[in-house]
């Protein structure tokens, strides 16, 4: 066989075995874009990679709901984190800010359809990526999306369908597939950005280049920087403005501490290859490298309030806090990243039929947090004011054997499809320990000076440590045409895991052509995530300020193996179940306007959250302070019913190229039972329930004439509910719809040339104030599902050889 035939057959069908079956090949794939030759097909006629192993499935066949989000899609976003990218482009997808809020800062917490963020699957180029270390809200630990360069990507596909039978773990809510860049040529851009209010500068800079290496394959190498100067949406704090009149000689700072964006500094690299080794052997491996440095403020600590630091003791007599710091301190909370994706592999054919694809993985992600401007004042005047609170690591090592066979069966028009394999993973986590004194409990405790960093405390020698979680697994999974119209799906997956047992999933699709362009197609599965080792074994403890007393309060989450924690009924966890079902209807027309309605149901079992806070139970030793404990614990049932809806339309008006996108969700989650029910625990209702909202939407339309280029989206969040997250006493306060118009115009100077420029949130719009943090001095929720700063403006250059 030529190896140029070799090379299309293996991207075109070997590719679509993966790490549990994603297809990892993006050759063929159609031209989706709004500009190019008017005979460009619409968006459902593109190739996919995601949800199906058959090498000629395009989005209108697909047996489940697949988006498929081309490189121009992406560049319409004014924005170097993919998970903005998403949230702008996916109408289920959400992301927060959620300033102020640890590590959350920096790892933001990214929603599909509503449900927990490590819920979603992510692969680049159809392999599994790794997770990040930080264990967010409710312990959940997904992958960060943000160490992903968007100037790498070629393509985004996205299945909203639970896929865990053809995926493994996670694979609940949906897929998210990020093909990168293979083609050769390059691109260098430039853009810089700001809020209206003058902060947030961002700086971007990215680089692509890559090369065909003849008949044998093809290299692109990316390069990508980002610098983002910090914002605020801040007044003075009542009690700074009461603190400065109390002592007029003091200079108070206006504002005391900062709510908004944090300042951040991010390096990105990587490389995609594909070679030929021979007529029937192709070799491919790719690598993502990120480095990320931030920093982010914390509540600030009042001198003439916050006893438990500023308060004068004998045990170190003539110290006082004072001295360091009259006007009170703003913690300075710090986060350093360095993330690394390396996956390599063989694939080739036995027979034109059968092929197989072999590939190992390698994911890392480290986190090292820091803490200046703080103190233990339990150490008195021997404490540090700079913390190295310790470091988190994440590691993931796959190895993944696939198979594809098409199978001729004479009563069939159309082969059987059938893939099958098997995969081996291992995920170790470790977490070491802080510098001795952002843990320590010095001399001063026991005249009531606190202990640990104040703000947040160091990992200690005892919550450190490493442990591991292993797990096989075996699959198979067929697509089966019956007829002209009737095509049907199953998936089966068994998995083995080394902390709790095994599991098995199952997975039903069909599809039925009404017409050539008219088509149902429904699925039912069963799906489940398994608890990492880090949710098995890690305790942690985070500070915070109740909105009521404005005093500092210490929580600790045990693991669920911690003797307390048992003592106070926590229990071994087991993988969170999921049985989804989705019934959709999908069209295409002559006049280019395609699209599809899916409504889904899924149902969720023993879903992971943390338990109700206890007080620590009388004569239990407390070194650490801790105002209340908790723990993991698979905690409750949940019900998500919703709808998505896609419209597209491309038209063309003589030399010019107009394009309309709807696409719509709804989404409602329920609480069915469990510990967080009503009658048990309101505040985990509300934030399960409402936290989100139910509706979201985007309309965007683009116009293209010559050599400019148009564009302006209407973006849509409907009404949810946020809580203080006080201690105890949570207040709730509900927030209305809000919707956001996006503009941008570019011009394509010649063929290399072009400029492009634009504003998010064009009218400068900010939601309800949150009434009850204004005490803190935050004027927008920290838990709102959009950006709360306001209009931002940007301009880029893009030069393309």
């Amino acid at each position: 066989m030529h190896r140029s035939k070799l090379s299309r057959s293996i991207l075109l069908a070997l590719g679509l075995v993966s790490a549990g079956g994603a297809i990892a090949a993006d050759a063929g794939t159609a031209d989706t874009t709004s500009s190019g030759s008017h005979t460009a097909p619409t968006q459902l006629d593109a190739m996919l990679v995601t949800g199906t192993r058959a090498s000629n499935r395009t989005q209108f066949e697909t047996l489940a709901p697949v988006d498929v989000f081309t490189k121009q899609d992406i560049q319409s976003v004014d924005s170097t984190d993919l998970k903005d990218v998403l949230a702008q482009l996916v109408p289920s997808f959400v992301v927060q800010r959620l300033p102020m809020a640890d590590g959350q800062v920096f790892v933001r917490p990214a929603t599909l359809r509503g449900l927990s963020p490590d819920q979603t699957l992510v692969l680049v180029n159809g392999r599994r990526f790794h997770r990040s270390a930080l264990l967010g809200n409710r312990g959940a630990q997904a992958a960060d999306l943000a160490q992903i360069p968007t100037s790498a990507i070629k393509r985004i596909e996205v299945l909203r369908d639970g896929a865990s039978a053809q995926y493994g773990s996670d694979a609940i809510a949906g897929v998210i597939n990020i093909i990168l860049e293979d083609s050769p040529g390059t691109e260098i851009t430039a853009g810089y950005s700001q809020y209206a209010q003058g902060d947030g500068a961002s700086r971007d800079f990215s680089a692509r280049t890559g090369w065909a290496l003849g008949d044998y394959g093809s290299l692109a190498l990316f390069a990508e920087s980002s610098n983002s100067d910090a914002t605020s949406r801040t007044r003075q704090r009542p009690d700074a403005i009461a603190f400065q009149a109390a002592h007029p000689e003091l200079d108070v700072p206006n504002p005391v501490q900062r709510w908004g964006q944090p300042e951040l500094e991010s390096r990105r690299v990587g490389f995609n290859l594909k070679a030929n080794a021979s007529d029937t052997l192709e070799i491919y491996a790719f690598g993502l490298y990120s480095h990320s440095d931030g920093v982010s403020d914390f509540n600030w600590r009042n001198p003439d309030t916050t006893t438990g630091a500023y308060r004068t003791t004998s045990i170190f007599p003539g110290w006082n806090l004072r001295s360091i710091y009259p006007v009170g301190f703003s913690p300075q909370y710090g986060n350093v990243q360095n993330d690394l994706q390396l996956v390599a592999g063989l694939r080739g054919e036995i027979t034109p039929k059968l092929r197989w694809d072999l590939s190992a993985s390698y994911g890392r992600n480290a986190i090292d947090y820091s803490l200046k401007n703080s103190i233990n004042a339990s150490l008195g005047p021997d404490s540090p004011t700079s913390f190295d609170l310790g470091r988190l690591t994440q590691t993931e090592k796959n190895a993944n054997a696939d198979f594809n066979y098409e199978w001729d069966v004479a009563a069939l028009s159309k082969p059987i499809n059938v893939a099958f394999g098997g995969e081996f993973r291992q995920e170790t986590y470790q977490v070491r320990a802080g510098d001795p004194a952002s843990y320590a409990v010095g001399p001063g405790a026991a005249a009531g000076l606190e202990a640990n960093s104040n703000g947040a405390p160091g990992f200690s020698a005892s919550q450190a440590g490493q442990w591991s979680q292993r797990s096989k697994a075996a699959y198979v999974d067929m697509e089966v045409p019956l007829g002209e119209r009737w095509s049907i799906g199953a998936a089966g997956r068994y998995e083995d895991f080394s902390s709790f047992g095994s599991t098995v999933d199952g997975k039903l699709s069909a599809r039925f052509a009404i017409t050539p362009d008219v088509a149902l197609r429904g699925t039912v599965s069963t799906g489940f995530r398994a608890p990492t080792p880090a949710q098995l074994n890690t305790t942690s403890t985070t500070q915070g300020l109740d909105t009521r007393t404005l005093q500092i309060f210490t929580s600790g989450r045990l693991s669920p193996s911690d003797p307390l924690a048992q003592l106070l009924g926590a229990k071994p966890l087991t993988p969170e179940e999921s049985r989804t079902a989705s019934l959709g209807l999908t069209w295409r027309t002559d006049m280019g306007l395609s699209g599809s309605v899916d409504v889904y149901r899924i149902k969720l079992s023993d879903r992971f959250s943390q338990s109700a806070s206890f007080a620590i139970p009388a004569g239990t030793p407390n070194p650490l302070g801790y105002t209340s404990v908790n723990y993991f614990t698979n905690d409750f049932d949940t019900t998500t019913t919703g709808v998505d809806v896609v419209g597209n339309y491309l038209r063309d008006l003589g030399a010019s190229r107009m394009t309309l996108t709807l696409a719509y969700n709804y989404n409602q989650t329920r609480v069915d039972n469990g510990s967080t029910s009503v009658a048990t625990n309101e505040t985990q209702r509300v934030l399960f329930e409402d936290r989100l909202p139910e509706h979201k939407g985007s309309f965007t339309g683009s116009w293209d004439v010559g050599a400019w280029s148009l564009m302006a989206r209407f973006r849509y969040y409907g009404k949810w509910t946020d809580s203080t997250g006080n201690a105890t006493g949570d207040i709730y306060q509900q927030f209305g719809a809000m919707t956001f118009l996006d503009l941008a115009v570019g011009y394509r100077i010649n063929q290399h040339h072009s400029l492009r420029v634009g504003a998010d949130n064009v009218f400068d719009r900010y939601p309800d104030e949150a009434t009850f943090q204004a005490s803190r001095g935050l004027i927008y929720s920290r838990n709102a599902p959009y950006d709360t700063d306001g209009a931002n403006v940007y301009a880029q250059y893009r030069l393309t050889f």
